[in-house]
């Protein structure tokens, strides 16, 4: 039987990403992000919900990334989820899900001002570059109602 453990989000940034490196040497860098799904409440009006995840980068991506993760910044996120779970000092298990990097896109686009920082962690241009937008036509931000999944 076959095995996937594959996540895919888009949403923006909760915090800027905080470099670490493990006990070995190996970078590591965190970063919290919101991604937004709106639905109809029983009285027919429209609520936006929040679902808050927890990402990890490792290695050469979350050296070359970390320091462009800035809190705000829409991201396409691509990985899988870990869950770790320890025991506090009182005894009491504990457990997070995480969902751990392989590539991560940045969706805004860079104004002529600012500094680098678009592309991925994967080298080429995989089609969630700046250019895309999830959307025909000109500026504005992506509007969850044009995405072809929602």
């Amino acid at each position: 039987m076959a095995n996937l453990n594959k996540v895919m989000l888009i949403g923006n940034t909760g915090r800027d990403a905080e470099m670490r490196y493990t006990a070995n040497g190996n970078a590591m860098a965190t970063f919290s992000m919101a991604v937004n799904s709106n639905r109809r409440n029983p009285a027919g009006e429209w609520e936006t919900e929040t679902e808050w995840f927890n990402v990890v980068m490792f290695g050469d991506s979350a050296e070359r990334q970390a320091q462009y993760i800035t809190k705000g910044k829409q991201i396409y996120v691509e990985g899988r989820l870990r869950t770790r779970n320890w025991d506090d000092d009182q005894g009491q298990r504990h457990y997070r899900t995480e969902v751990i990097a392989n590539s991560v896109q940045f969706l805004d686009r860079r104004s002529d001002s600012e500094g680098g920082g678009g592309g991925g962690s994967r080298g080429g241009d995989d089609g969630w570059g700046d250019s895309y937008s999830g959307r025909s036509g000109g500026g504005g931000s992506t509007d969850a109602d044009d995405l072809p999944f929602e």
